[in-house]
């Protein structure tokens, strides 16, 4: 019994350090747990969260993006722009512009992780540098045709997207959930999924067996481009603009998040179900260091502090299960 008791405990160790915090949170916060506060933290979560479930895809099949906070900035101006541009030339109202400018800032973004994955798989280049200069690129590039200003052209509608609600639910959370149940049923449920398991454990066995690994890690570096689009969108929804500025420093806590859940930055490793753990883990404990008045440095540190506790955490699993 206490065997099998053990077993649990190490297999959910971060959701009973999850459960704990929650808890001591709770008594000494006592608006953590009402309705508006919880709704609250899954709201603050989703904009990054969309993101993370593709940065899980990446990650366990052994790559890296950096990139994603960029096109989230570059998203928002190009909507902008696009609706505003549409409309001053008299070829469609704002109103419609703007979902051209969402279908064009889609396009864009996938093929950013086409060429990401391009480079990638043809000169076997690092992710880690071809991501980080696309970070420093497109920052620039968005920053040239905004003007290094905020583009405001967007028709009034539009905020529902990122600032709406549907039963009393944000409509980012509910996007959140719908990304969530999709990215689980590919992981988990589909040949591609099992491949891309297979490519980020050992790419070598994964091409003797058969799997395109070129064509895998392309589509992962897809995915997480076109998931950060998504997140640019809401983000301009909500504030109602696009700025060169919005997405930046995104790209840590994403990856934070993957990694807290148990995903290995060596590949082969991770779970959907974990990020979304790792997800709420940053969001409640941010959430409950706001409420309970800390200053924002000792946020910073107590935040690291914690980070690094809940991967070792995960590591220590890893050995165990090894």
């Amino acid at each position: 019994m206490k065997l099998e008791m053990r077993k649990i405990l190490n297999r959910y160790m971060l959701e009973c350090i999850l459960l704990v915090i929650s808890i001591a949170i709770a008594f000494m916060a006592p608006g953590f747990l009402t309705p508006s506060n919880l709704l609250n933290i899954l709201r603050n979560i989703s904009l990054q969260g969309v993101i993370a479930f593709g940065m899980t895809m990446v990650i366990i099949a052994g790559e890296i993006d950096l990139s994603i906070g960029s096109t989230v900035a570059l998203t928002g101006v190009i909507i902008a722009l696009t609706a505003g541009g549409l409309a001053k030339a008299g070829i469609m109202p704002m109103e419609t512009g703007v979902i051209v400018g969402i279908i064009l800032a889609f396009i864009i973004a996938a093929l950013v992780g086409l060429f990401n994955g391009w480079l990638l798989t043809t000169f076997k280049m690092p992710s880690f540098i071809i991501t980080l200069a696309m970070l420093n690129a497109l920052y620039g590039i968005t920053a040239i045709i905004s003007r290094g200003f905020p583009v405001t052209t967007l028709p009034r509608w539009y905020n529902m997207l990122g600032a709406g609600h549907i039963f009393s639910i944000p409509i980012p959370a509910i996007i959140l959930l719908i990304v969530f149940v999709i990215i689980s049923i590919i992981m988990n449920k589909t040949k591609f999924g099992r491949s891309v398991y297979a490519v980020g454990g050992n790419p070598e066995a994964a091409r003797l067996s058969g799997i395109n690994v070129r064509s895998v890690k392309i589509m992962v570096m897809i995915a997480v481009q076109v998931l950060a689009a998504l997140a640019g969108t809401l983000v301009s929804s909500q504030v109602m603009a696009g700025s060169s500025t919005f997405g930046k420093g995104w790209e840590l806590n994403v990856i934070a998040s993957v990694i807290i859940g148990g995903a290995s930055l060596f590949g082969g490793i991770g779970k959907v179900w974990g990020t979304f753990i790792g997800l709420a883990f940053l969001g409640i404990l941010i959430n409950g260091m706001t409420l309970l008045n800390i200053n924002e440095y000792v946020q910073y540190v107590v935040r690291g502090l914690l980070i690094l506790a809940a991967v070792l955490v995960n590591t220590m699993q890893t050995q165990v299960k090894k």
